[in-house]
């Protein structure tokens, strides 16, 4: 990587630490708050306990972009260091985080700060941060990494099913009606992101594996109109079966040189709830 150039982002790009290592990335994490107590994503609470306290409350815990000292306090060791950074936050259109970053950047009086809003969520993201860093590392300048993600942010392909409405009722995300029949009737919508928006595509029915099949089938269209240097498989704890069939689903594709499985942080499980699962990836 140039030596001069920082890659950073927010919690929920969901990039496992792994890949946070091999591309030296920095993390910011997010808040999120349960009842009174906050913790930050990824750091202080998991999604299992995030799931038990919202089972026995019936509440979503609350999130929240990182606070204002948290950001600067983030930002400074590379200002000392006189770095560029350029950082990748969740859409501006779901959370303040990007303008967090801001912020801090003017009150420290940091110029080298480029912010990009991803208009996206969890390896959606990701994508886009691998794809700066390997720049990075081929020798491009900053203005020329900004250039390529605005030519392909638009080309993020984010989509993902869940199990239950339940959560996104819970957060405010589907109105109770919605989710009551939805749950019944065992319906499972696919929401994809568009314009850094969540909407609604489809809707399954039946248990959540045979959805997630007919999911990854109903993507190959798309997938086979892929780059093919990578491809996300992003979930909120599926069982190991079920994401085995979705690896051996597009290793048979033969379009992608790499196949990643993340698990989702904090911030994306509290809203999507257990066994959501997507698939992601940049349309050529």
């Amino acid at each position: 990587m140039r030596k001069n150039i920082k890659i950073l982002a927010d919690s929920t790009c969901d990039l496992s630490q792994e890949l946070i290592s091999r591309y030296d990335i920095s993390i910011i994490p997010l808040m999120i708050s349960m009842g009174v107590t906050s913790y930050k994503d990824g750091i202080e609470v998991t999604n299992k306990e995030i799931y038990h306290w919202s089972d026995e409350t019936g509440e979503t815990p609350k999130t929240a972009a990182p606070t204002l000292g948290d950001a600067q306090d983030f930002l400074k060791p590379f200002m000392l260091e006189e770095k560029e950074v350029i950082f990748f936050g969740i859409s501006e259109a779901m959370s303040a985080t990007c303008n967090v970053l801001r912020l801090a950047a003017e009150a420290l009086e940091y110029v080298g700060l480029h912010v990009i809003d991803s208009k996206n969520l969890s390896t959606g993201i990701g994508l886009q941060i691998i794809r700066a860093a390997e720049l990075a590392e081929q020798g491009l300048c900053v203005e020329e990494i900004l250039r390529d993600n605005h030519n392909i942010n638009g080309r993020v392909r984010a989509s993902f099913v869940v199990d239950t409405l339940t959560f996104l009722h819970r957060g405010g995300r589907c109105n109770t009606v919605t989710a009551l029949l939805a749950n019944t009737l065992k319906l499972k919508p696919e929401i994809v992101v568009v314009d850094g928006k969540m909407d609604v595509e489809k809707k399954y029915r039946g248990n959540q594996k045979s959805v997630i099949l007919k999911y990854m089938k109903d993507l190959e269209e798309g997938l086979r109109g892929a780059e093919p240097d990578r491809v996300f498989i992003t979930h909120s704890g599926c069982p190991e079966d079920t994401i085995k069939d979705v690896v051996t689903y597009l290793n048979n594709l033969h379009i992608f040189n790499e196949i990643f499985v993340t698990q989702a942080g904090g911030v994306i499980s509290s809203h999507c709830g257990p066994n959501t699962l997507g698939i992601l990836y940049i349309s050529k």
